[in-house]
């Protein structure tokens, strides 16, 4: 512009030279110019209009590649979440239980990636788990040798975790495992009970010791013994652990090992069936698992899924699994009509606060009302409930807690027993549900007699958590090497629910 000002002060000082003509001349010199400079500034702009050509004609180019015979294109967009077409053994029931059997299974696969095991739960936020709504309690003070083993093995497991469950570049696990025992007290009419259930304990290797209500008020002075004849102490092994670390210790070892965790149902199963003849001359329909149907969470979407051995490991809700197999719904008197006794049933938890509670050395204990308690950390806040009467079982709908049952069945027994419990107050409370075996109270493990390739892992009536290493292996020995390897747990099968034998578990609490 400078120039264009110096040019044109020279032209207006010479008359000779006329202003339009310079006018005109100058003004299409500048338009050209500009012009000019437009120009420049589209150059890029074409470049990066053919070089998106080129990307957009190149994915084109793999679309058509990848749609050609033997690729693996679909129109259809994939939910990333469905379960494989295909595993070897479909676990139905994401619990602690569950994750166990699908760790050991990984465990014990003789070439790595040969087993491919399948994880499916229906609520991943374990809202309603048993697992995580336990009080985490692990004993040896049981009256059958099966659930005596059961948790010595399982105890040893928890020490040692480690050592089995621990993941590379992962924080060790740590269960909070605090071993300050359990302490039975018995009265004058169970007292002979408790002494056969010792020296049943002793034979089996569990560290106990009975004590007279003199020995209880010594070792624990905050204690009222009126009513006690005698009282069990475990010495080892036993206490309480955090339920959730354990679950999430055994679901992050058994993803790591390859593990497919699926969110989803179990709503429907595809088999067979074949007719046989017994001795009696009785015809039974025996039934073959061929694939699973896993519905998505919220949704109308699902993915069959086909295996060749399934795991019931679905806990309280265990039975409807074999209901939708069409078993257990003929007649009673028929083995076909037998169903799997396993039902929920609702049981409260209690958080309560006494500053003048016991202190450090208080065990979890159960009183012989059937009322437990322990503490739960520091700073006087204890964990509290019990069974009710089989007559008086609350309904299982919903998770609600009853406050009442508390005033009413609980705390009478606990202020009876520790005096100081009298000024408590409930600062939280929570509801969860057993798999109660209202057969015998007892775990069942093993083959169903009429579904050949479903195995069951349920109906632990609130030890499942504390058992779950141990069944987990039990399990894995079962299916991988078709026996039981490490204990014997053959009792534990379906066939004394079929010939009517119950192994009656006597310390259920």
């Amino acid at each position: 512009m400078l120039g264009l000002g110096r040019l044109g002060g020279r032209l207006r000082s010479n008359p000779g030279w006329s202003g339009s003509l310079w006018t005109q001349r100058n003004a299409w010199r500048f338009e050209r110019l500009v012009l000019c400079q437009s120009l420049k500034t589209v150059t890029p702009l074409r470049q990066d209009y053919f070089r998106d050509l080129e990307k957009q004609l190149a994915a084109m180019r793999k679309k058509a590649v990848d749609a050609l015979p033997g690729s693996n294109w679909t129109p259809l967009e994939i939910n990333p979440n469905l379960p494989p077409e295909r595993a070897d053994i479909v676990i139905v029931g994401g619990g602690v239980v569950g994750w166990s059997i699908a760790y050991w299974l990984k465990k014990k696969e003789r070439v790595r990636g040969a087993l491919k095991v399948v994880v499916v739960e229906k609520d991943l936020t374990y809202s309603r788990a048993s697992t995580v709504l336990s009080i985490g309690g692990i004993r040896q003070q049981f009256s059958l040798p099966e659930n005596i083993h059961l948790s010595l093995a399982s105890a040893d497991f928890m020490r040692n975790i480690n050592e089995h469950l621990d993941v590379l570049n992962e924080e060790p696990v740590d269960l909070q495992f605090n071993q300050s025992g359990y302490l039975f007290l018995a009265s004058e009419d169970t007292a002979h009970i408790m002494e056969e259930n010792y020296r049943t304990q002793r034979d089996a290797g569990a560290k106990v010791s009975l004590l007279s209500p003199t020995q209880v008020k010594e070792h624990f002075p905050w204690m009222n013994t009126e009513g006690v004849a005698l009282a069990s102490q475990g010495l080892e092994n036993e206490g309480w652990f955090d339920p959730w670390s354990l679950l999430n210790a055994f679901r992050r070892k058994s993803i790591s090992m390859g593990v497919v965790s699926c969110h989803g149902e179990v709503t429907d199963f595809k088999y067979t069936m074949n007719v046989v003849t017994t001795i009696d001359d009785d015809k039974l329909q025996l039934r073959r698992i061929q694939s699973v149907k896993v519905q998505m969470p919220n949704s109308l979407e699902y993915q069959p899924v086909e295996c060749s051995i399934v795991v019931n490991a679905a806990g309280a809700f265990s039975a409807n699994l074999v209901e939708k197999l069409g078993v257990g719904a003929g007649t009673k008197d028929a083995v076909a009509g037998i169903a799997v006794p396993v039902e929920p049933r609702k049981r409260y938890v209690y958080v309560v606060h006494c500053p003048e509670g016991p202190g450090l050395d208080a065990p979890l204990v159960i009183d012989s009302s059937g009322v437990y308690f322990r503490r739960e950390g520091l700073g006087g806040h204890y964990i509290t409930g019990a069974s009710p009467p089989e007559a008086e079982e609350p309904d299982t709908s919903n998770l609600e807690v009853d406050h009442r049952f508390f005033e009413e069945k609980v705390w009478p027994h606990l202020a009876n027993r520790v005096p100081a419990f009298e000024r408590l107050k409930v600062s939280s409370a929570w509801a969860g549900f057993y798999d109660y075996n209202t057969f015998d109270q007892n775990a069942i493990i093993g083959l169903h007699p009429l579904i050949n390739n479903m195995y069951f892992a349920t109906g632990f009536s609130g030890h499942g958590l504390q058992h779950s290493p141990a069944v987990g292996r039990a399990v894995a020995e079962l299916i991988l090497d078709g026996n039981f390897k490490t204990l014997d747990l053959s009792g534990l099968g379906f066939k004394r629910i079929l010939t009517q034998e119950p192994m009656l578990e006597r310390n259920v609490v």
